[in-house]
């Protein structure tokens, strides 16, 4: 990244920050490892690039193979991690405070920030317009994808030594139609107006607002297991829609094997 001086801002719009840490252990080198014939975080890149929301579409990282894959497929890798940002304590609200910085300290500023997961294949440029659209809209602090919880959580289980107990036993006998819905985070996105992350210091802001997404479109990857069913899902959701993103053409028929 070119010096500038600092106290000359030059403000731009939106920044898409990817994260993409080198030292994932439950699935080694998943960032960069081939899902369905493309690197993992390609995925993340093409979406953020496709979606026309950014001046910059960048990748966070500590490690060398990842910058040159990100590079190779169109986003940009200005600087590398610093120690601080790279190790296992390091959360993602201390990526986004070290990058903003570097930015500003080199004469940039950015309005809007979208910090995007490196592992969300199933993530595309409409999503994060969609995303965008309702940071703007409703002036939030943050917006974040969510997804709801399959099945009720308050008639969730506990299970020691092999005997199970209820989490809230005042439930045992309540209908599910009767319990309040619950969701959980996608894991895909969030976007933050960074003048209100620059007061909080936090991705979940005051003011953060839910964009709700089916379950067909959201896929933890933390074990062997899940990968499979993420490409099982992708495969599935590519077949009943038209979206680009979905594309299977160049996909190695090899690695559907499961």
């Amino acid at each position: 990244m070119s010096s500038n001086n600092a106290s000359s801002q030059t403000p731009k719009n939106a920044l898409a920050l990817i994260t993409a840490r080198g030292g994932s252990k439950r699935i080694p080198r998943k960032n960069v490892r081939p899902f369905l014939g493309k690197p993992m975080i390609a995925y993340t890149i093409e979406a953020a690039i496709a979606s026309g929301c950014f001046d910059t579409v960048m990748v966070s990282t500590d490690d060398a193979e990842i910058a040159e894959v990100a590079k190779d497929f169109g986003a940009e890798v200005p600087f590398l991690r610093s120690d601080t940002t790279a190790n296992d304590t390091a959360v993602l609200s201390d990526v986004v405070e070290e990058v903003l910085a570097a930015y500003e300290g080199h004469g940039i500023s950015y309005r809007y920030l979208c910090c995007l997961l490196s592992t969300a294949p199933f993530l595309t440029g409409a999503r994060l317009k969609q995303g965008m659209k309702t940071l703007v809209k409703n002036k939030a602090d943050c917006v974040m994808p969510v997804v709801r919880f399959s099945y009720p959580i308050q008639r969730a289980l506990h299970v020691d030594d092999g005997k199970i107990s209820m989490v809230q036993p005042e439930h045992l006998n309540s209908m599910s139609n009767d319990l309040k819905p619950a969701y959980h985070d996608c894991g895909q996105f969030y976007w933050l107006d960074t003048q209100r992350f620059g007061e909080q210091k936090k991705l979940f802001m005051d003011n953060t607002h839910a964009m709700e997404l089916p379950e067909s479109e959201v896929q933890d990857i933390d074990h062997e297991e899940d990968w499979k069913i993420a490409e099982m899902k992708y495969r599935m959701l590519r077949a009943s829609c038209s979206d680009p993103m979905y594309d299977l053409e160049i996909m190695d028929p090899v690695s559907l094997i499961v």
